[in-house]
């Protein structure tokens, strides 16, 4: 077994009641700690597990099994500006934004996560990584970033879809397509 670290950020719940920390060490959070960082409740874990997946999914049951507490999802250091992007590789940030543009390397850089109309753009540096790599040699993404990233947008799936009334949920298994077997 290997021990995997991540942190999750949770809501719902006051994270500092003593009957929701006795809850969460009951559930089996014994291997994490719990806190808040800037206001914010999180649960760093350790946990040991055969496998990545094994491992959150298993933090998230065990933690959503506490009345009332939400897993929003897994916390992301991944979010990089142009400007990161520079510092991150030792080039210039007229450098990326050529890439971006398009106007230097072969092209095709990932697309921002917001608005590209937006002043100020973020990429996933797992997705500017891989890019890179692929550019400049090198193993391209990692199945560990990818993972983590479909596990947010799953959890985030879910927290929209909690929002909407029930009669008004879309079956999205055509959209996603044969990624879940559709």
């Amino acid at each position: 077994m290997t021990t995997h670290s991540f942190t999750l950020i949770v809501e719902r719940v006051d994270i500092h009641d003593p009957d929701v920390f006795d809850a969460l060490y009951e559930a089996g959070c014994d291997d994490a700690l719990i806190g808040t960082t800037v206001g914010i409740p999180v649960m760093d874990f350790s946990r040991k597990a055969a496998s990545l997946y094994e491992a959150i999914s298993s933090a998230i049951a065990d933690a959503e099994s506490v009345d009332g507490l939400g897993v929003v999802r897994i916390a992301d250091l991944d979010l990089v500006s142009m400007s990161e992007i520079a510092a991150r590789i030792r080039r210039s940030r007229e450098c990326v934004r050529l890439w971006v543009l398009g106007k230097r390397g072969p092209g095709g850089f990932p697309a921002p996560l917001n608005s590209p109309h937006d002043r100020y753009r973020f990429w996933r540096w797992s997705d500017v990584e891989g890019w890179l790599k692929g550019v400049l040699g090198g193993e391209p993404w990692s199945s560990e970033d990818h993972l983590r990233a479909a596990i947010n947008a799953t959890l985030e799936l879910r927290h929209h879809l909690r929002q909407l009334d029930p009669r008004d949920r879309p079956d999205l298994r055509a959209l996603a397509g044969s990624a879940l077997g559709g």
